[in-house]
């Protein structure tokens, strides 16, 4: 089994805890879906929100879909001007069969602008 780092983010409508849980739970629960992972197989989150997300931890949207003995952290993503607003992104740590090139990583709503590359 191999150790390997998803990433992913979402845009929110407004900095509104609702909605940042809201936002956060689709997009953990879709990185999970995706890459067949259970909460065992995850190692670690590290949650960073722009600089104009105030109003709750993202991390608290993991605990409640399961994340209770994860470690996640989360940090204020830098301020770059002109950078897309309202985002929160995440890179977790999983154990996974999956190679390298299969994993599947996740961007949501207007944040599939931030890696077209990449965005399923």
């Amino acid at each position: 089994m191999a150790v390997r780092a998803i990433r992913g983010a979402v845009q929110v409508d407004a900095d509104e805890r609702e909605q940042v849980l809201e936002a956060t739970t689709e997009l953990v629960s879709e990185v999970m879906r995706r890459n067949g992972l259970t909460t065992d197989d995850v190692i670690s989150v590290l949650f960073t929100a722009t600089t104009d997300l105030t109003s709750e931890f993202p991390a608290l949207a993991a605990r409640g879909v399961g994340f209770t003995d994860v470690p996640l952290m989360c940090a204020s993503e830098i301020d770059v001007p002109g950078a897309l607003p309202r985002v929160v992104r995440l890179m977790a740590h999983v154990e996974t069969d999956l190679p390298r090139a299969e994993v599947q990583h996740v961007y949501l709503r207007g944040a599939q602008a931030l890696r077209l590359d990449i965005a399923q």
